[in-house]
């Protein structure tokens, strides 16, 4: 729905929202993109506390959310999941992975990126 309802200039879209998020083959996602695509999406319901039985943190949502969308909009630009347990394109199949993860990519999935950007026509 997200990609059919892109402006036609549209360079990449990113959907947050706060329904829990499957696949078939998993119970759960955080989020999900196209590889080399143009479509992302970030859940909120799994990154807040409350899902937890926690008390609600802002500053913790926030941060989570940042990494996420880091990590989904990552795969939209071709970036595969990193062995490095901080890089922000680290797999999370837990939220304790999530809360590891830095809120940025590590050196060699920044040097892809930065490369793929360079490569764009028009830039980003």
């Amino acid at each position: 729905m997200l990609a059919v309802n892109a402006p036609p200039d549209a360079t990449r879209i990113l959907g947050v929202t706060a329904v829990d998020l499957s696949i078939p083959m998993l119970s759960f996602l955080f989020g999900q993109a196209q590889l080399d695509g143009q479509v992302a999406v970030v859940s909120l319901c799994r990154l807040q506390q409350e899902f937890y039985g926690l008390p609600a943190q802002d500053d913790i949502l926030r941060e989570r959310l940042t990494k996420e969308v880091l990590h989904e909009m990552g795969h939209t630009f071709g970036l595969v999941h990193c062995s490095a347990p901080k890089c922000a394109m680290s797999l999370s199949t837990h939220i304790g992975m999530v809360d590891t993860k830095s809120e940025r990519y590590c050196d060699r999935c920044g040097l892809q990126l930065a490369q793929r950007f360079a490569s764009l026509d028009g830039g980003v």
